[in-house]
Order: structure tokens, then C-alpha cells, then sequence
């Protein structure tokens, strides 16, 4: 496969077994953009390629999807390599709250010296970026609090929701040419995330056929929701995306 999609973990903030949602776009076998930071899901994502993220999407702001930064930053400031040289790609509006999260700790290290971002190349993004050629869309979704969480998109291929309430507004636009769409959705919803029937009350019947659910409370709902003709991530899983039509750069 060209192009696929490594789910490193799935589930909600509770649902440690299934690991915290988080992913990496794979091109040719080799993780080329990762979307968040959780602690499970780093463990996962060093598990399966025997080495940490060297890019990686920030969708928002919240533990279970950044607290694997600063383990990232432990290895990355270690490694001469490595050091500045990993991209955070950061909704600019997210920044302010990511600096307050996990960068504003007096000492990164006890010693002094360094500053959190010193280990990484910050990049706040704001409508679209370019990663290795590749133009990539970015746009608010519905969680929590407005410009605090935000989705993906590689054009043509995947849509990646991040935490939300539905946003048919978004997906009209930014899902509108077969990508396979990536969703928040439990069995149940509630005032931050999406649940089966809201899925079903906001969705066209052809744009949920090409949904893959996560972020789901457990293997239970998982079922519940498979049964339902859903298709639904699991931990640990590849699923092969179609050839990106996002921009690319001119040579």
C-alpha cells in the first residue's frame, strides 16, 4: 500500500485499554504524518516502528490526545538527530493553550537551560500547511469550546474528524471527494462528542458508508456499534487510504 492509515489507539479518554486516539498517515510502509500525542498511543506508535514521530498534527489541546509531548521531548532533545528537527504542526489558536498545557513548566529539565519547544520546529498552521510536498486542509470541529479543536484533511484520501460534535457544515466541504473520513463517535453522545444517533440524525447515508468510528468507551460499545453496519476502528490497525489529489509543490 502507497498510502494507509496506522490507528495507534482508539478510544476515549477513559478507555486506556484501547489506547488514546491517535494515528499516523503512513506513505510506503513509513509513518509520514502523525495525528496526536497520547501517552498510550506513543507507546504504540514506538512499538510498531521501533522509533518516536518525527511529525505530528496537533488536533487539540486535551491530556489523553498531548501528554505523550513531553516524553516526545525527552527523546527528541537527547537525540543530536533529532533535536529541533521534529515538526509540531499547531492550529495557531491552540498554541497559547498547548504553551499553558505542557511548555510552561519552570525547568524542562532540572539542570535549566532549555526551553520545551528548543527539542522541536513549532509550526502553527492556520487554514491549509505543506508537509514533504503535500498540501494539507485544516478546520474547526465542535468540541468543547470554539477554535480550540480542529480536524484534517489530506484531499483525496483521509478526513480526520478529531474530537467533536457533528460538523455536516465541514464535512460538505472538506469530505467531498472519496476520502475515507475518520470520526469521533461513541454509542452514546453527549455535549462534546459525537454519539450513533447523532451519526445517523446529521449524515448522509452515503458520507457515513465511508466512516471509520473511534474514540469510542470500549470494546462493548465497539460491538454495539458494529452491529449497527458501522465500520469501526480498532487498536493496532491498517487500513489502506486511496492516492492523496491534495496540492502538491511545484519542483
Amino acid at each position: 500500500m502507497a498510502w494507509s492509515l496506522r490507528l495507534h489507539g482508539v478510544g476515549n479518554a477513559t478507555a486506556v485499554e484501547l489506547g488514546s486516539a491517535m494515528a499516523s498517515i503512513e506513505h510506503q510502509g513509513a509513518p509520514w504524518l502523525t495525528i496526536d500525542c497520547g501517552a498510550e498511543g506513543l507507546t504504540a506508535f514506538e512499538a510498531q516502528y521501533g522509533r518516536m514521530p518525527g511529525a505530528v498534527f496537533v488536533t487539540h489541546a486535551h491530556l489523553d490526545h498531548i501528554a505523550g509531548l513531553e516524553r516526545l521531548f525527552i527523546a527528541t532533545w537527547f537525540d543530536p538527530d533529532r533535536r529541533g528537527r521534529v515538526r509540531l504542526y499547531v492550529p495557531a489558536p491552540i498554541v497559547p493553550l498547548l504553551q499553558r498545557r505542557v511548555g510552561d513548566y519552570p525547568n524542562v529539565l532540572a539542570e535549566g537551560g532549555v526551553n520545551f519547544w528548543d527539542a522541536f520546529q513549532l509550526v502553527p498552521v492556520s487554514e491549509a500547511f505543506w508537509h514533504e510536498g503535500l498540501r494539507l486542509e485544516v478546520f474547526p470541529v465542535r468540541h468543547h469550546w470554539p477554535d480550540t479543536a480542529f480536524g484534517l484533511r489530506l484531499r483525496g484520501s483521509l478526513v480526520w474528524s478529531g474530537d467533536t460534535r457533528p460538523i455536516p457544515e465541514m464535512l460538505a466541504r472538506h469530505a467531498d471527494d472519496g476520502e475515507l473520513v475518520a470520526h469521533d463517535c461513541a454509542l452514546h453522545g453527549n455535549p462534546s462528542h459525537t454519539g450513533l444517533d447523532d451519526l445517523e440524525r446529521e449524515y448522509p447515508a452515503a458520507l457515513r458508508q465511508r466512516m471509520l468510528l473511534y474514540h469510542y468507551a470500549g470494546q462493548a460499545d465497539a460491538a454495539a456499534i458494529a452491529a449497527r453496519g458501522y465500520d469501526v476502528a480498532r487498536p493496532g490497525e491498517l487500513r489502506a487510504l486511496a492516492a492523496p489529489t491534495a496540492m502538491q509543490a511545484s519542483a
